[in-house]
């Protein structure tokens, strides 16, 4: 699964935001107030409004009129997606739409549809073709060789008009394109970590094989790589002892309570310290590592200003970690206002958010003549930030 485009529409400050060809490994620029937070949130929101609904998750935000771009009350908020999806043992780029509007002061989906060419050419085709929670789908998608008129739709009637109609077809496997996005969407990851939810006992019960959103179940996490995937669990053991200086290692440890905590092992004692008594940086470090280290890549994922706590001279490697994630599977999107981590990023990985009249808007770094010179020429990124070369994307 990969992101290949993002269109929004009238989503917060994202009045008319376009990201075509998203690399494996994005990295975000921009001032405080540019928009960053506000693209990562779109994927929060789809997220949030397929585990629930879309009022739901417009709820959480303030409802519909904090959500809608300032001055475009009256119009509708529009997100989609061009992804490449594995269909049964066929790749194809499949465009998924959703438009949201209010009817009577209640949030409700206008438009839902998922299309894709079947063959290598020809028109895109809808599989499925929502309005209002009524449309269709097709039930024998996976037929590619047969004739359009072979296939079977399937009417349906959701519960509701706001809940997303991949949320109900998705759960199953007739419904091909719909069952893949619901996985993609389920299963990225925007991060909102927090290292005090990550410190202290947890409950050892059941096994958690993925970080949260928030790091609170590290320890668990951590414990399962240890007991299952020992390889890996030695490999993080050896970057964290090759970037924090003295961790020899890290030991989930049961209490007799039934508890799950973290001991780190510095080489200079012989009794390892709780995890309370290791510095921020170190807790994220491990935490870093073991989300990106995950035997099952998410197909997205999402980390603002991943350079916080951490010396700026791991940044390289956090860097390289984040690309080699990418090379795995798993997309990755960075926001960050660190010159040290943008000396390590590449022209094609660059994008960088300026204000204009209240709204974001979205330049990449290949695109300017200016900066692709200076990078052919041997320059880094971070030096040509910091310079001012990034037009816009200074505070002013």
């Amino acid at each position: 699964m990969h992101l290949k485009s993002l269109s929004i529409k009238n989503f917060k400050s994202l009045q008319n935001v376009h990201l075509r060809d998203v690399p494996g490994f994005m990295v975000l620029v921009g001032a405080n107030g540019t928009g960053k937070s506000a693209l990562f949130d779109v994927f929060g929101f789809l997220r949030d409004a397929l585990n629930g609904n879309v009022r739901q998750a417009l709820d959480s935000r303030g409802r519909f009129s904090e959500v809608v771009t300032r001055g475009h009350a009256g119009e509708s908020i529009v997100l989609e997606l061009q992804v490449q999806l594995d269909l049964s043992g066929t790749s194809r780029t499949v465009t998924y739409h959703l438009e949201i509007g209010q009817e009577e002061d209640r949030p409700i989906i206008l438009h839902e549809f998922l299309r894709y060419k079947r063959a290598r050419y020809g028109a895109p085709y809808y599989f499925l073709n929502f309005q209002k929670g009524k449309g269709f789908a097709i039930t024998n998608e996976e037929n590619f060789k047969g004739k359009d008129e072979e296939l079977k739709r399937e009417e349906q009637q959701l519960e509701s008009p706001d809940i997303l109609a991949i949320k109900g077809l998705g759960q199953f496997q007739r419904f091909k394109a719909a069952s893949a996005l619901r996985q993609l969407l389920e299963n990225w990851h925007v991060s909102d970590f927090h290292i005090s939810a990550a410190r202290g006992r947890k409950e050892a019960v059941g096994m958690v094989e993925h970080l949260s959103v928030t790091g609170e179940n590290l320890p668990r996490v951590a414990q399962y790589l240890h007991d299952n995937h020992p390889e890996t669990f030695k490999l993080i053991l050896e970057r964290m002892s090759q970037r924090v200086p003295g961790v020899k290692g890290v030991l989930p440890e049961l209490t007799q309570d039934g508890y799950l905590i973290l001991r780190f092992e510095d080489g200079s004692f012989a009794t390892p310290f709780l995890d309370r008594y290791v510095s921020d940086g170190t807790i994220k470090m491990f935490a870093y590592l073991v989300l990106l280290h995950d035997p099952k890549p998410h197909p997205l994922l999402c980390i603002e200003e991943p350079e916080n706590q951490l010396y700026p001279t791991l940044m390289g490697e956090l860097a390289e970690e984040f690309r080699d994630y990418s090379r795995r599977g798993g997309q990755v999107m960075v926001s960050t206002h660190s010159p040290d981590l943008l000396n390590a990023i590449r022209l094609e990985e660059v994008f960088w958010l300026v204000k204009n009249k209240g709204l974001t808007e979205v330049r990449r770094a290949q695109d300017d003549r200016q900066v692709r010179k200076y990078m052919e020429d041997g320059d880094r990124m971070g030096y040509l930030w910091k310079q001012g070369f990034f037009t816009g994307a200074d505070p002013k």
